[in-house]
């Protein structure tokens, strides 16, 4: 198993209190490269703008540019975006931007995509809304363009939604074919396939028994279009508590969390986590990435370190 970290980017109302936006950057990247010193996998990023639940004034970063800063704080932990909003960029210069940001982290990026889904956000920023279903159409042919400006000396595409004639995309990047694509979600009929069509990764979420079942429409999805299931790199979030017992664990939960602890949440003694981890290993996941319960205070990340990747 490895493990990743969901960087606290402020969307979650995680550096709040941290007036000064240096020091809400600091804050988060020191988070980086505490994953970096003690070898966690990779450091993700959402791809939002605004606060949740309610949009407030807190400091939000956004995901690509402190994703290229922390490729330069950071010597060895994958950067990826857990996942980007395809509709926030055209593909064609989101691919380009894939590509450098593999170059200045010299060959770290994991690609992650999804169709988007925050209407807020969308209306706020001037973007159009479409359906679920056109927006899931124009992932499908976003994914089509980014492999083509990756793959094509001069990339071609004519699509419903996205046209590209000829565009050059210099550097390619330096991992090889391309950075692996994290493709976001658990639609069962689309999105699912569209990781086995276009992806190397997915990630889904929910309880045991829901990751167990979308792993099976994927296997079946991979099945249909000739793909390898074993081929494809299984991720899922989990949220993280560590103490001596169980009790104390759950009492280090935020309030705000407590009501979304799943079965496959880390949240105990250690023996309780390493049991989780078991047993998500065994439906499996390939990549647990968690969220930890504070941005300055980085003591369960290191005590997470020492437990469950130092050994």
């Amino acid at each position: 198993m490895k493990y990743g970290i969901s960087l606290p980017n402020g969307w979650t109302m995680s550096l709040v209190g941290i007036k000064d936006p240096i020091e809400a950057y600091e804050t988060m990247t020191n988070v980086a490269k505490a994953a970096d010193e003690t070898g966690f996998e990779a450091v993700w990023m959402v791809d939002h703008f605004h606060t949740v639940p309610t949009p407030t004034q807190e400091v939000t970063f956004e995901s690509w540019m402190s994703l290229a800063a922390i490729a330069r704080d950071t010597k060895r932990v994958r950067i990826g975006q857990i996942v980007t909003c395809n509709s926030y960029r055209n593909p064609a210069l989101l691919a380009k931007m894939a590509s450098t940001l593999d170059v200045l982290s010299h060959g770290r990026l994991n690609f992650g995509i999804g169709a988007g889904w925050y209407e807020h956000e969308y209306k706020a920023y001037g973007y159009p809304y479409p359906d679920a279903p056109e927006r899931l159409r124009m992932l499908r042919e976003a994914l089509q363009v980014i492999h083509a400006m990756w793959e094509q000396e001069e990339a071609h595409f004519e699509g419903k939604f996205y046209q590209v004639r000829g565009a050059i995309n210099q550097p390619k990047g330096v991992q090889k074919p391309h950075p692996p694509i994290l493709v976001g979600g658990g639609g069962e009929k689309v999105t699912l396939k569209l990781v086995a069509q276009y992806g190397d990764a997915c990630n889904v979420g929910g309880e045991l028994a829901t990751i167990k079942h979308k792993l099976g429409v994927l296997k079946q999805h991979c099945e249909t279009v000739g793909r390898d299931y074993s081929s494809i790199y299984n991720t899922t979030g989990s949220f993280c508590s560590i103490a001596d017992t169980d009790e104390e664990a759950l009492a280090l939960v935020p309030e705000k969390s407590r009501g979304n602890l799943r079965d496959t949440s880390l949240v105990g003694s250690p023996e309780t986590i390493r049991q989780r981890i078991a047993a998500l290993e065994e439906l499996g996941i390939h990549e647990i990435i968690i969220d930890f319960p504070s941005a300055t205070d980085l003591t369960t990340l290191h005590r997470f370190a020492q437990e469950f990747i130092a050994k």
